[in-house]
């Protein structure tokens, strides 16, 4: 049974969406320092195993839409519930795949079924906070993510180092399961349906976000952003361990991502209220700049653990300042259009993450951490200075 509707009130996020986005977070940059690793252990290239995280980042973000779509329709909760159910039971099979092609299909599915809650969970955030309130309650949900990340890239690769990258994959999984069950209780909040007498049709939903020129533009921005930052962080870990840096090690030096993401969230929520939005992007973007291009002139432990550090805190500036733009540029579709988002920051991701990993198989990390960094500064500049034109849409 449906609990019962909740109106706009909230100031932050519900425990059971905060521990959902850190599942979902785990799961998702748990493959990363493990890459070399389920190379070897299945017998194949690096270049092949990687695979298992672009084919999951792809399914990740092309199924955004129907999520979102499905979210405006049906109901917050329910899709992020049903999500869960179908992430635990895909990330079970990963963990029994004997092959990388049977592997990567497992991996498929996860991506698709952990793709609904940080979309949906940004979308109850937005229907249940107000507007003053909303992007320090996204920076809420931001370092429950953050948490996951940091201990996915902590423990991932000292589990597959130590014991199995198997056992990594069935931790989410039954995370998810927890949860799941957890949001039971949890009320769906009360939404603003397309106008009076409008059919509240899937069709109707996607004209709205499709005819608007600011929504397109945002998810121009975030296809961008995805290509360049998670397109091609997975690759920190890899870098290290061609560098000698063993597995378990490389993986505790990609910690520090999640531990600015973390550190900086708590400094975006401060300054949200103070700074504009063009400014929070701007310093956000500069710090993916500078951390990628250490990067590119130097791989070692130090370099990588600060150029992570500096991705983590870019990412919480310039991240969390976009995908508050994206929840409130059609609010009447807000379901669809932050899915949309979240597909074309995913579906960057993966194409960057497929279109690098011959860089990576013949080692040159240099070059591909160095177009990261050329290619944030026009992304920087696009995106504070059309988020300074842009004007909400009345309430």
């Amino acid at each position: 049974m449906d609990a019962p509707a909740l109106a706009t009130g909230l100031a932050r996020p519900p425990l059971g969406v905060s521990a959902a986005s850190f599942v979902s977070s785990f799961d998702r940059f748990a493959v990363s320092p493990m890459l070399v690793v389920i190379a070897a252990d299945l017998g194949v290239p690096l270049s092949a195993s990687v695979a298992a995280a672009s084919g999951y980042y792809l399914a990740y973000g092309l199924t955004q839409p129907l999520w979102g779509l499905l979210s405006d329709r049906y109901g917050r909760v329910r899709v992020m519930r049903g999500a869960l159910l179908g992430a635990a039971l895909a990330g079970l099979v990963s963990a029994l795949m004997p092959a990388l092609w049977a592997l990567v299909a497992a991996r498929v599915v996860t991506g698709a079924c952990f793709g609904a809650v940080i979309p949906t969970g940004l979308t109850y955030v937005g229907d249940t906070v107000r507007p003053a309130l909303r992007q320090r309650a996204l920076t809420d949900l931001m370092g429950a993510a953050a948490l996951g990340t940091a201990l996915a890239t902590a423990l991932g690769g000292a589990l597959a180092g130590l014991v199995s990258w198997r056992v990594a994959f069935t931790v989410p999984a039954a995370c998810g399961l927890v949860c799941a069950l957890a949001l039971r209780s949890l009320p769906e909040p009360a939404r603003d349906l397309p106008g009076a007498g409008a059919p509240a049709s899937p069709a109707r939903f996607l004209g709205l976000v499709l005819g608007q020129r600011w929504a397109l533009l945002v998810f121009a921005l975030a296809f961008t952003e995805g290509a360049i930052m998670l397109g091609a962080l997975p690759f920190l870990a890899p870098a290290l361990e061609h560098s000698g840096v063993a597995a378990a090690v490389a993986g505790l030096g990609i910690t520090a991502y999640g531990l600015g993401l973390w550190a900086q969230a708590k400094l975006v929520k401060r300054l949200s209220a103070r700074w504009p939005a063009p400014l929070l992007m701007t310093v956000g973007g500069a710090q993916l700049a500078a951390g990628f291009a250490l990067a590119a002139v130097h791989v070692s432990l130090a370099t990588v653990a600060v150029t992570a550090l500096l991705l983590g805190g870019g990412w919480s500036f310039l991240h969390s300042s976009l995908q508050t733009w994206a929840t409130s540029v059609v609010p009447e579709a807000r379901g669809t259009t932050v899915a949309f988002f979240a597909a074309a920051l995913f579906v960057g991701s993966a194409v960057s993450s497929w279109g690098a990993g011959p860089l990576a198989e013949d080692g040159r990390y240099p070059l591909l951490f160095g177009l990261a960094a050329a290619a944030a500064v026009p992304l920087t500049a696009v995106a504070a200075l059309t988020r300074r034109r842009y004007t909400a849409p009345a309430a």
